[in-house]
């Protein structure tokens, strides 16, 4: 069975608390939580699901998944510390008003549905996103993390659990 991880980075794989310790990181580039990261790992190893990216970090990678800011480099290069990587990106359905207006939720869900119905192998999901996304299915595979404190060990056995 194919189990797919929708992931969302800010509030997920950094958080505030993260973010007002790790100013000097931040300005280097390094906008991801290690510890997060780990956790993540975590739950890619335990559940052998792919990480499709669905945040708007992935504008940050060219179409093979290769980084094209210091930012993406850093957190590929987080990923492949804990021996994972994205496997691929949902498709863009933002609008112009979206973009201007950052209200970027309103399109997440529709974008991962859409992923869905393309790539009809896959069959058990789970969404890693701190922000509502405004759709009941979503709602039902989603473990909302706190963007406060971001991804915690009881959400990687949350999202296990979804993924069952």
């Amino acid at each position: 069975m194919n189990k797919i991880i929708f992931l969302d980075v800010d509030g997920v794989l950094n958080s505030k608390f993260w973010n007002n310790d790790h100013q000097r990181e931040i300005s280097e580039g390094k906008y991801v939580d290690p510890e997060a990261v780990k956790l993540l790992g975590t739950l890619v190893k335990r559940t052998n699901a792919k990480l499709i990216l669905h945040s708007g970090w992935r504008f940050w990678f060219d179409e093979s998944m290769k980084p094209v800011r210091p930012e993406a480099e850093f957190f590929a290069n987080a990923l492949a510390k804990e021996e994972i990587s994205i496997y691929g990106v949902t498709p863009d359905l933002t609008t112009e008003e979206i973009r201007k207006t950052k209200k970027f939720s309103l399109v997440k869900a529709d974008e991962i549905l859409k992923w869905l119905d393309d790539n009809s192998s896959f069959t058990k999901w789970v969404v890693l996103d701190d922000l509502d996304l405004h759709n009941e299915e979503v709602a039902r595979h989603q473990v909302k993390t706190d963007p406060e404190i971001g991804l915690t060990e009881k959400d990687v056995e949350k999202a296990i659990e979804i993924l069952k």
